[in-house]
């Protein structure tokens, strides 16, 4: 009953963010531009319901010279790779505003787990042992507000199976406004270093 209310929620949201933050949008696709050459979207394949996959989209942040399918903590020297614009909108989450057109067309749900890429097998293998495979992957989720990039693999996977077990209106408006608070603070973010899982 609630997942189609969830998608309802999702299709109206997501509409309406298009269209409220088109200016925003404008202004970050200029800014990309003028700062380096490549495109201004960055596609990635990542894991969709029941393990199928899609593109995500995001804002580029890093050159186009940089290693593909590779989490930045996995990079030598990730700063190297990403843009002065890039460390912005990377600070502020705002690289993910186009995965609200992933939302509008039923890729990506606004809550639920963070898609994961598509070579993480561990992650995916994981997070089978919780069904956590078997929904709509998410632009924020139970993990993003409890850890993000700072979780091990394992509690990212076991968190999202908390996520799937309580899954409800209202578990969804906690994660919603525990996102903006979590952006806010940019808790959890991590760009190097030795973490094992960044989504």
């Amino acid at each position: 009953m609630y997942m189609g209310i969830k998608r309802l929620i999702d299709i109206v949201l997501s509409l309406v963010g298009i269209i409220v933050l088109f200016p925003v949008l404008l202004i970050i696709i200029l800014a990309i531009k003028l700062e380096s050459r490549g495109p201004v979207l960055f596609k990635q394949k990542r894991v969709g319901i029941n393990k199928t996959h899609f593109n995500i989209l995001k804002f580029r942040t890093m050159r186009v010279d940089t290693p593909k399918d590779t989490p930045t903590h996995l990079l030598e020297n990730p700063d190297q790779y990403i843009t002065k614009m890039g460390k912005f909108l990377r600070k502020s989450s705002l690289d993910e505003l186009p995965q609200i057109w992933n939302i509008f067309v039923g890729q990506m749900s606004i809550i639920g787990p963070r898609p994961a890429l598509w070579n993480q097998y561990d992650l995916i293998e994981e997070r089978d042992k919780y069904h956590a495979n078997d929904i709509l992957p998410g632009l924020t989720g139970w993990a993003q507000i409890n850890g993000r990039d700072e979780l091990t693999i394992e509690v990212k996977a076991k968190l999202d199976g908390e996520y799937v077990e309580i899954l409800s209106f209202w578990m969804d408006v906690k994660c919603f406004f525990g996102t903006i608070s979590s952006v806010v603070k940019s808790d959890g973010v991590v760009e190097g270093g030795n973490k094992k899982e960044v989504a």
